[in-house]
Parts: structure tokens; C-alpha cells; sequence
């Protein structure tokens, strides 16, 4: 993997904060750590060959802190909201990460370069493991403790993991497959009693040595592999190194969370999400600031509020759902004991959230935009003029740019694809490959571009803005609609909790918009239908009129992955595929069409093709498996569901309305 040279780094940087002092400490720089990278970062060093995190960051942070030049606040501070408290400094860290490393390697006899799934909610446990691994240069794959057995399989057959760690709660459902996983040879639990074939992770580290060196990894060396959250199809297997993950906050300055040793910054992040590892782990411990933790076992507006209040959290991070529940509490009885920096990522928060949020509490939300893949590659900046609706800059080190189909960079205002440039030299932050799938990873590439699969804007001062999803964009009446902009419109309307939007079929548009809706729990009404069209006449006020939902459901909930990403994807193929149809069945060789020749040499005949022959043929692009048992509905069907693959396929069966597909390709199918 090709990283920054000297005279890249300074042809990038373009964002120099001034040296400043920390509040309450104004003997130090900035950062001790830190501070030791300026000569990188200026690009009057070569990045080095050799990094570890552990060694490199958190361990020279404890003789900082033996020294007496770091602020007597803790590294990591936990409770579980029932009283149980914990503190460690970066020497507890240190002496406990260094126990656990001998765990995995003495114990369980792990190498560095082996593989291990660990599935735990927020337990100091997780963070001990995160640091154990980054000592002995074992790769830590992170899952949300979320997962169902069938999660874990996936996880554990697709990484070739030969350790699991986890707890009580999803023990039994590892058990369950563990059968299935052969290359699986060790099972740790964190829990206060013990279960057979597992072996118990807290007495085992408690007794072992602190005796631990750490191993020597390359900066390109493997630190993590993350799952994505498999929003367009299965989870793919993402590869973080230890520069793009350890030493990139130490090239990409405080872009994003502007922490000191003196700050402490709370991450609502499930740790399954990369999130999770960037705003708690990475990010503020290069920075030496104290990461909170609270246990939460379930995500609840008050507990959060209540915390916030009674402990001095300086920054906060979470998804969009957070502040969304946060702002349907009465804000004006909580009074925050020091926050002064709020964050949202993971998916693009409503303006009237934000709007509401300021007017309440008098701070802004600021919106950081990435992907498991490529880490925050844009953020509204600490100081930055924030708009409403976007998600702002471009993060120093990246070169974003909007970009059409053949790669082109669009001017200021034109919709295209999100994209970062990775040619000639790929960013250090970005990810190393799709484990196992060197196809996946080329096809994320397009000329010289990295492409997210968003869609948005840019304007002329260089914000960028949301639109969605390149699946997720709707095309009705030759209009592209935009999906985040309707649920941000329906979302303001007090009877909306939660909604999504999506494609559905129409025999005169094509495509008209559909919004799911989940009702607020404090709005009750018998007339759904009167509501659905208050809904829509709101969308039209707030929107240009085009965008408005033609057709709305009323449900209890909407699909979502396990990182609590919305599954767009499965309620628009509901929509083009329904499962109620009863299919006649027919052999691939049984007769299907006549077509009667044009006669031009005499007698038109009569030409016969089969359900093989010519229901087969319909497997364009290798979209549709073979079966032996076809029927034009089926094959309909299927094309409904490859509607954003297929530029004009038309049909017209029993008298119905011709109906009208997207298609990519330029060619022209016909089935009338």
C-alpha cells in the first residue's frame, strides 16, 4: 500500500491550528504525544516503517502521566448507572491490556496475525481486549451485541476466526453453531461464573503476569477487520491497519474531535461500529483525553440526559437517533454539567433536530460523515459555520470530490457520487482491502476515485450535503428524489417517530415515492387515512411538491441492520417483489412463446422457444440464478427487483398498464 510522501503531506495540509495551552494545565503544548508527529505532519519526516499503537501512543502516555505532565484525570472511566464505578489511568491500562495479551497468547496460544471475533456490550472487558491485541498483533474483529446465531456464523465462518470472545448473553447461541466452525479452537467468556467448553476471560487475565512485550507490527500490518453493516447485501470483511487507524489521528491533527488531555468525551457508539473505535479508542487516547463509558444496556433519553448532567463529559458522539429521542424530552430540566461539544454520525440528522437541539440547549450538533471503509472523511469542524442539512467539510488528508459515472469531477451544486481520491496515493486512513474479495475492492474504485455509494452535493464553499444512498435514489416522472430530504420533511411532523422512504412501482411513473412511517408514541389517532394525507400535504409545503409521498404505510417499526442502520433495501424489494404471487410450475423445456417469422421468403412460421430458451435468456448481467422451474412472472418479477440495474425493460401482461424499469445498460429489451 502505497502512503503519504514528504511532499504530499505538505501539498495537504491546509488546516494549522495555532499551538495552545490546555484549560487547567498551561504549562503544556497540546499534546505530548502528539507534539513528537509535527515533523510528519509538516512533511519534513517520512511516516514511519514501524508503529504501534499500544507501544507508540498508549504507553508513552503513562510515562507522561508517571511524570506528572498530564492532568490527573483518568484514560478510561465506566459505570454501569447501578453504582458500579471504574477508573483506570494509562499505567492501569498498560499493566491490565499487558495480562490480557498473555491470555490470548499464552493461554490460548494465539499468534500474531490470527483472527478473533469479539462480541461484547459496553464492558471495560472490551476495551482491555481492544489494547491486548493491538500488543501481540492479533486481529480484533468487533461485533454489535446485537448479533443473532446467525450473525455469529457468518462472522466466524467468513473471518476464519479462531477465537470468540464474549458473555452470558450470547454464549449459548456461539454454542449453537460452534459445530459449524471448525477452524473455531478457543471460547472466552466474561462472566462472573463459569460455562462449560469456554473458558472464563476474567479469572484467567487476573491471574496471569503483566510481564508482556510488545510485538514489533509494520504501519500496513492488520490491526482490525470490521464488518459492514450490510445495508445493500451481506456484510463484507473490512481490513483496518495499524497506520490507518492508530497513526492516522496522528497525521490528520484534531479534525474532528479538538480534544486535550484535560477533556472527556462520551461515544453512545454500539462497539460493533467503527465509530466505536474511532471516537472511543483512537481519536481521544492520541490526544491523552479520558474516554466515558456508561453500560447502557438499552439506549434511554433519560439515563443519557441524567448523565450528562451529573458527570463533566465534555464531548458527546452518537447516531442521529440519539439526539432524536434526547429532543423529545423537556430539555429545560437538565442542566449539563460541561458539555460543550456534541457530534452525530452514522447517518444524516434532520435540520429540526438540530434547530431544536441548539434552541434548547445553546450548542450545535456537528455532523461527521464516513464509512466503515475510510473512517471521517468529513466533518463539521470545531469553529466552522455550521448549515443545516450538511455534513461539512472535507477532512484534512482527503481530497472529496462529487463525481459523475465516468469519474469526472462536478461543479459546485450538480448531484453525483460522493467519492475520495485514492490515486496516485492512497490515503493512510483508508481501509486495506475487503478480506477475500479482491472483486469487491476493485469495484469500489472508479479512475482515480474511491466511490462511498452516496449520493450528494457540494457548494461553492465547500460543504458537502447528504442525498442518499445511490440505491436508495428514487426516479418517478424523470425527477432523481432524494430520500433523506422527505424523511426530514415527514420526521417534522409531530406524529412521526421514525420513517423511512423508499422506490415503489408505478404503471404511470414508474416509481413513486413510498414513506414508511412509525407513529410517536405520544400521538394517537382512529383515521389513519385522514392522517396519511395530512402527511403528504406537509411533505408538499415543506418540499417541492413532486417529492411527496404518494403512497404511506403506517407500521410499528422499520427493518434494521444490526448497527441500527435502516434496511431501505428490504422494504423497497417488498415493494417490487411481492411474495403473494402463486406461480405455475414449468419445466425449463417446456414451450413458452410462438413467434410467427415475417414471411419475407414465403409462408411465415412458426418459431417456438421454451422457458430455457427464452426465460434464460432474461439473466442479464448474471443477475438471475438458474432454476429449473421458470414462468414470465417469475422472470418479471425478478426484473422488478433488478429495477436499478436495467435502463428500458417494458412489458405488458393481461391487459395491464406497460410498466417502465431503470436500466444501466443501454440496451433495449422488449417483452410484450
Amino acid at each position: 500500500m502505497k502512503l503519504f510522501k514528504l511532499q504530499t503531506l505538505k501539498s495537504l495540509w491546509t488546516l494549522k491550528p495555532p499551538s495552545r495551552t490546555f484549560h487547567g494545565h498551561p504549562r503544556l503544548l497540546a499534546s505530548d504525544v502528539y507534539s513528537q508527529y509535527q515533523a510528519v505532519r509538516q512533511g519534513e519526516q517520512e511516516i514511519p516503517k514501524y508503529f504501534n499503537f499500544a507501544r507508540d501512543v498508549l504507553d508513552k502516555w503513562s510515562e507522561i502521566e508517571k511524570a506528572g505532565k498530564r492532568p490527573p484525570n483518568p484514560a478510561f472511566w465506566w459505570i454501569n448507572g447501578k453504582g458500579e464505578e471504574l477508573k483506570w489511568s494509562f499505567e492501569e491500562l498498560g499493566f491490565l491490556s499487558r495480562k490480557v495479551a498473555n491470555v490470548l497468547t499464552k493461554v490460548c496460544g494465539l499468534q500474531k496475525g490470527e483472527r478473533v471475533v469479539v462480541v461484547l456490550p459496553r464492558v471495560p472487558e472490551w476495551w482491555l481486549v481492544n489494547v491486548a491485541c493491538m500488543r501481540t498483533g492479533i486481529v480484533l474483529i468487533p461485533g454489535v451485541s446485537q448479533l443473532s446465531a446467525k450473525d455469529i456464523l457468518y462472522r466466524l465462518q467468513a473471518s476464519k476466526a479462531t477465537c470468540i470472545v464474549t458473555d452470558d448473553t450470547l454464549a449459548p447461541a456461539v454454542d449453537s453453531v460452534a459445530s459449524e466452525c471448525p477452524i473455531l479452537k478457543n471460547k472466552l467468556i466474561v462472566s462472573k461464573g463459569s460455562r462449560e467448553g469456554w473458558l472464563n476471560f476474567t479469572d484467567l487475565y487476573k491471574n496471569q503476569s503483566a510481564d508482556h512485550s510488545c510485538v514489533k507490527t509494520r504501519i500496513q500490518d492488520p490491526m482490525c477487520i470490521f464488518f459492514t453493516s450490510g445495508t445493500t447485501g451481506s456484510p463484507k470483511m473490512t481490513e483496518h491497519s495499524q497506520g490507518s487507524l492508530g497513526f492516522r489521528p496522528l497525521l490528520s491533527e484534531r479534525y474532528w474531535l479538538d480534544l486535550t488531555p484535560a477533556d472527556m468525551i462520551w461515544s453512545t457508539a454500539d462497539t460493533g461500529w467503527i465509530l466505536a473505535s474511532l471516537a472511543s479508542v483512537f481519536d481521544p487516547w492520541v490526544f491523552g483525553s479520558c474516554i466515558f463509558i456508561h453500560r447502557l444496556p438499552q439506549i434511554d433519553s433519560t439515563t443519557i440526559l441524567n448523565t450528562l448532567c451529573r458527570f463533566p463529559v465534555d464531548a458527546l458522539v452518537g447516531a442521529p437517533t440519539l439526539f432524536r429521542m434526547l429532543v423529545q424530552n423537556d430539555l429545560s430540566n437538565y442542566k449539563f454539567m460541561n458539555l460543550k461539544h456534541c457530534m452525530s454520525g452514522g447517518e444524516p440528522l434532520n435540520p429540526e433536530v438540530m434547530e431544536h437541539w441548539k434552541s434548547k440547549t445553546g450548542l450545535d450538533i456537528h455532523e461527521v460523515y464516513g464509512q466503515t471503509e475510510t473512517g471521517i472523511i468529513c466533518s463539521v469542524f470545531k469553529g466552522m459555520k455550521v448549515k443545516p442539512g450538511s455534513m461539512g467539510k472535507a477532512a484534512p488528508l482527503y481530497d472529496v470530490q462529487i463525481i459523475d459515472k465516468n469519474a469526472n469531477i462536478l461543479p459546485p451544486g450538480q448531484q453525483g457520487e460522493i467519492a475520495v481520491r485514492t490515486k496516485p496515493i492512497r490515503p493512510l486512513g483508508f481501509f486495506s482491502e475487503y478480506v477475500d474479495n479482491p472483486k469487491k475492492t476493485a469495484e469500489s474504485e472508479r479512475g482515480d476515485f474511491y466511490v462511498t455509494g452516496d449520493r450528494g452535493t457540494v457548494d461553492e464553499d465547500g460543504y458537502f450535503q447528504f442525498i442518499g444512498r445511490d440505491d436508495d435514489i428514487i426516479i418517478s416522472s424523470g425527477y432523481r428524489i432524494g430520500p433523506f430530504e422527505v424523511e426530514s420533511a415527514l420526521i417534522e411532523h409531530p406524529a412521526v417517530a421514525e420513517t423511512a422512504v423508499v422506490s415503489s412501482p408505478d404503471p404511470l411513473r414508474g416509481e413513486v415515492v413510498k414513506a414508511f412511517v412509525v407513529l410517536s408514541p405520544t400521538f394517537s389517532s382512529s383515521d389513519l387515512e385522514s392522517l396519511a394525507c395530512d402527511l403528504q400535504e406537509h411533505v408538499k409545503k415543506t418540499t417541492a411538491p413532486y417529492k411527496y409521498p404518494r403512497k404511506v404505510e403506517f407500521v410499528q417499526e422499520l427493518p434494521k441492520t444490526v448497527t441500527g442502520k435502516i434496511k431501505r433495501n428490504e422494504l423497497r424489494n417488498k415493494e417490487f417483489v411481492p411474495s403473494n404471487r402463486n406461480y405455475v410450475k414449468t419445466k425449463s423445456q417446456d414451450p413458452m412463446i410462438i413467434y410467427f417469422t415475417s414471411g419475407t421468403t414465403g409462408s411465415p412460421r412458426m418459431v417456438e422457444h421454451s422457458y430455457g430458451s427464452f426465460g434464460l435468456g432474461f439473466s442479464i448481467c448474471g443477475r438471475l440464478p438458474y432454476i429449473g422451474h421458470l414462468c414470465l412472472q417469475q422472470i418479471l418479477d425478478e426484473l422488478d427487483s433488478l429495477r436499478h440495474h436495467v435502463k428500458h425493460v417494458r412489458y405488458c401482461l393481461g391487459g395491464k398498464s406497460t410498466c417502465h424499469l431503470p436500466f444501466t445498460r443501454s440496451k433495449k429489451l422488449a417483452c410484450e
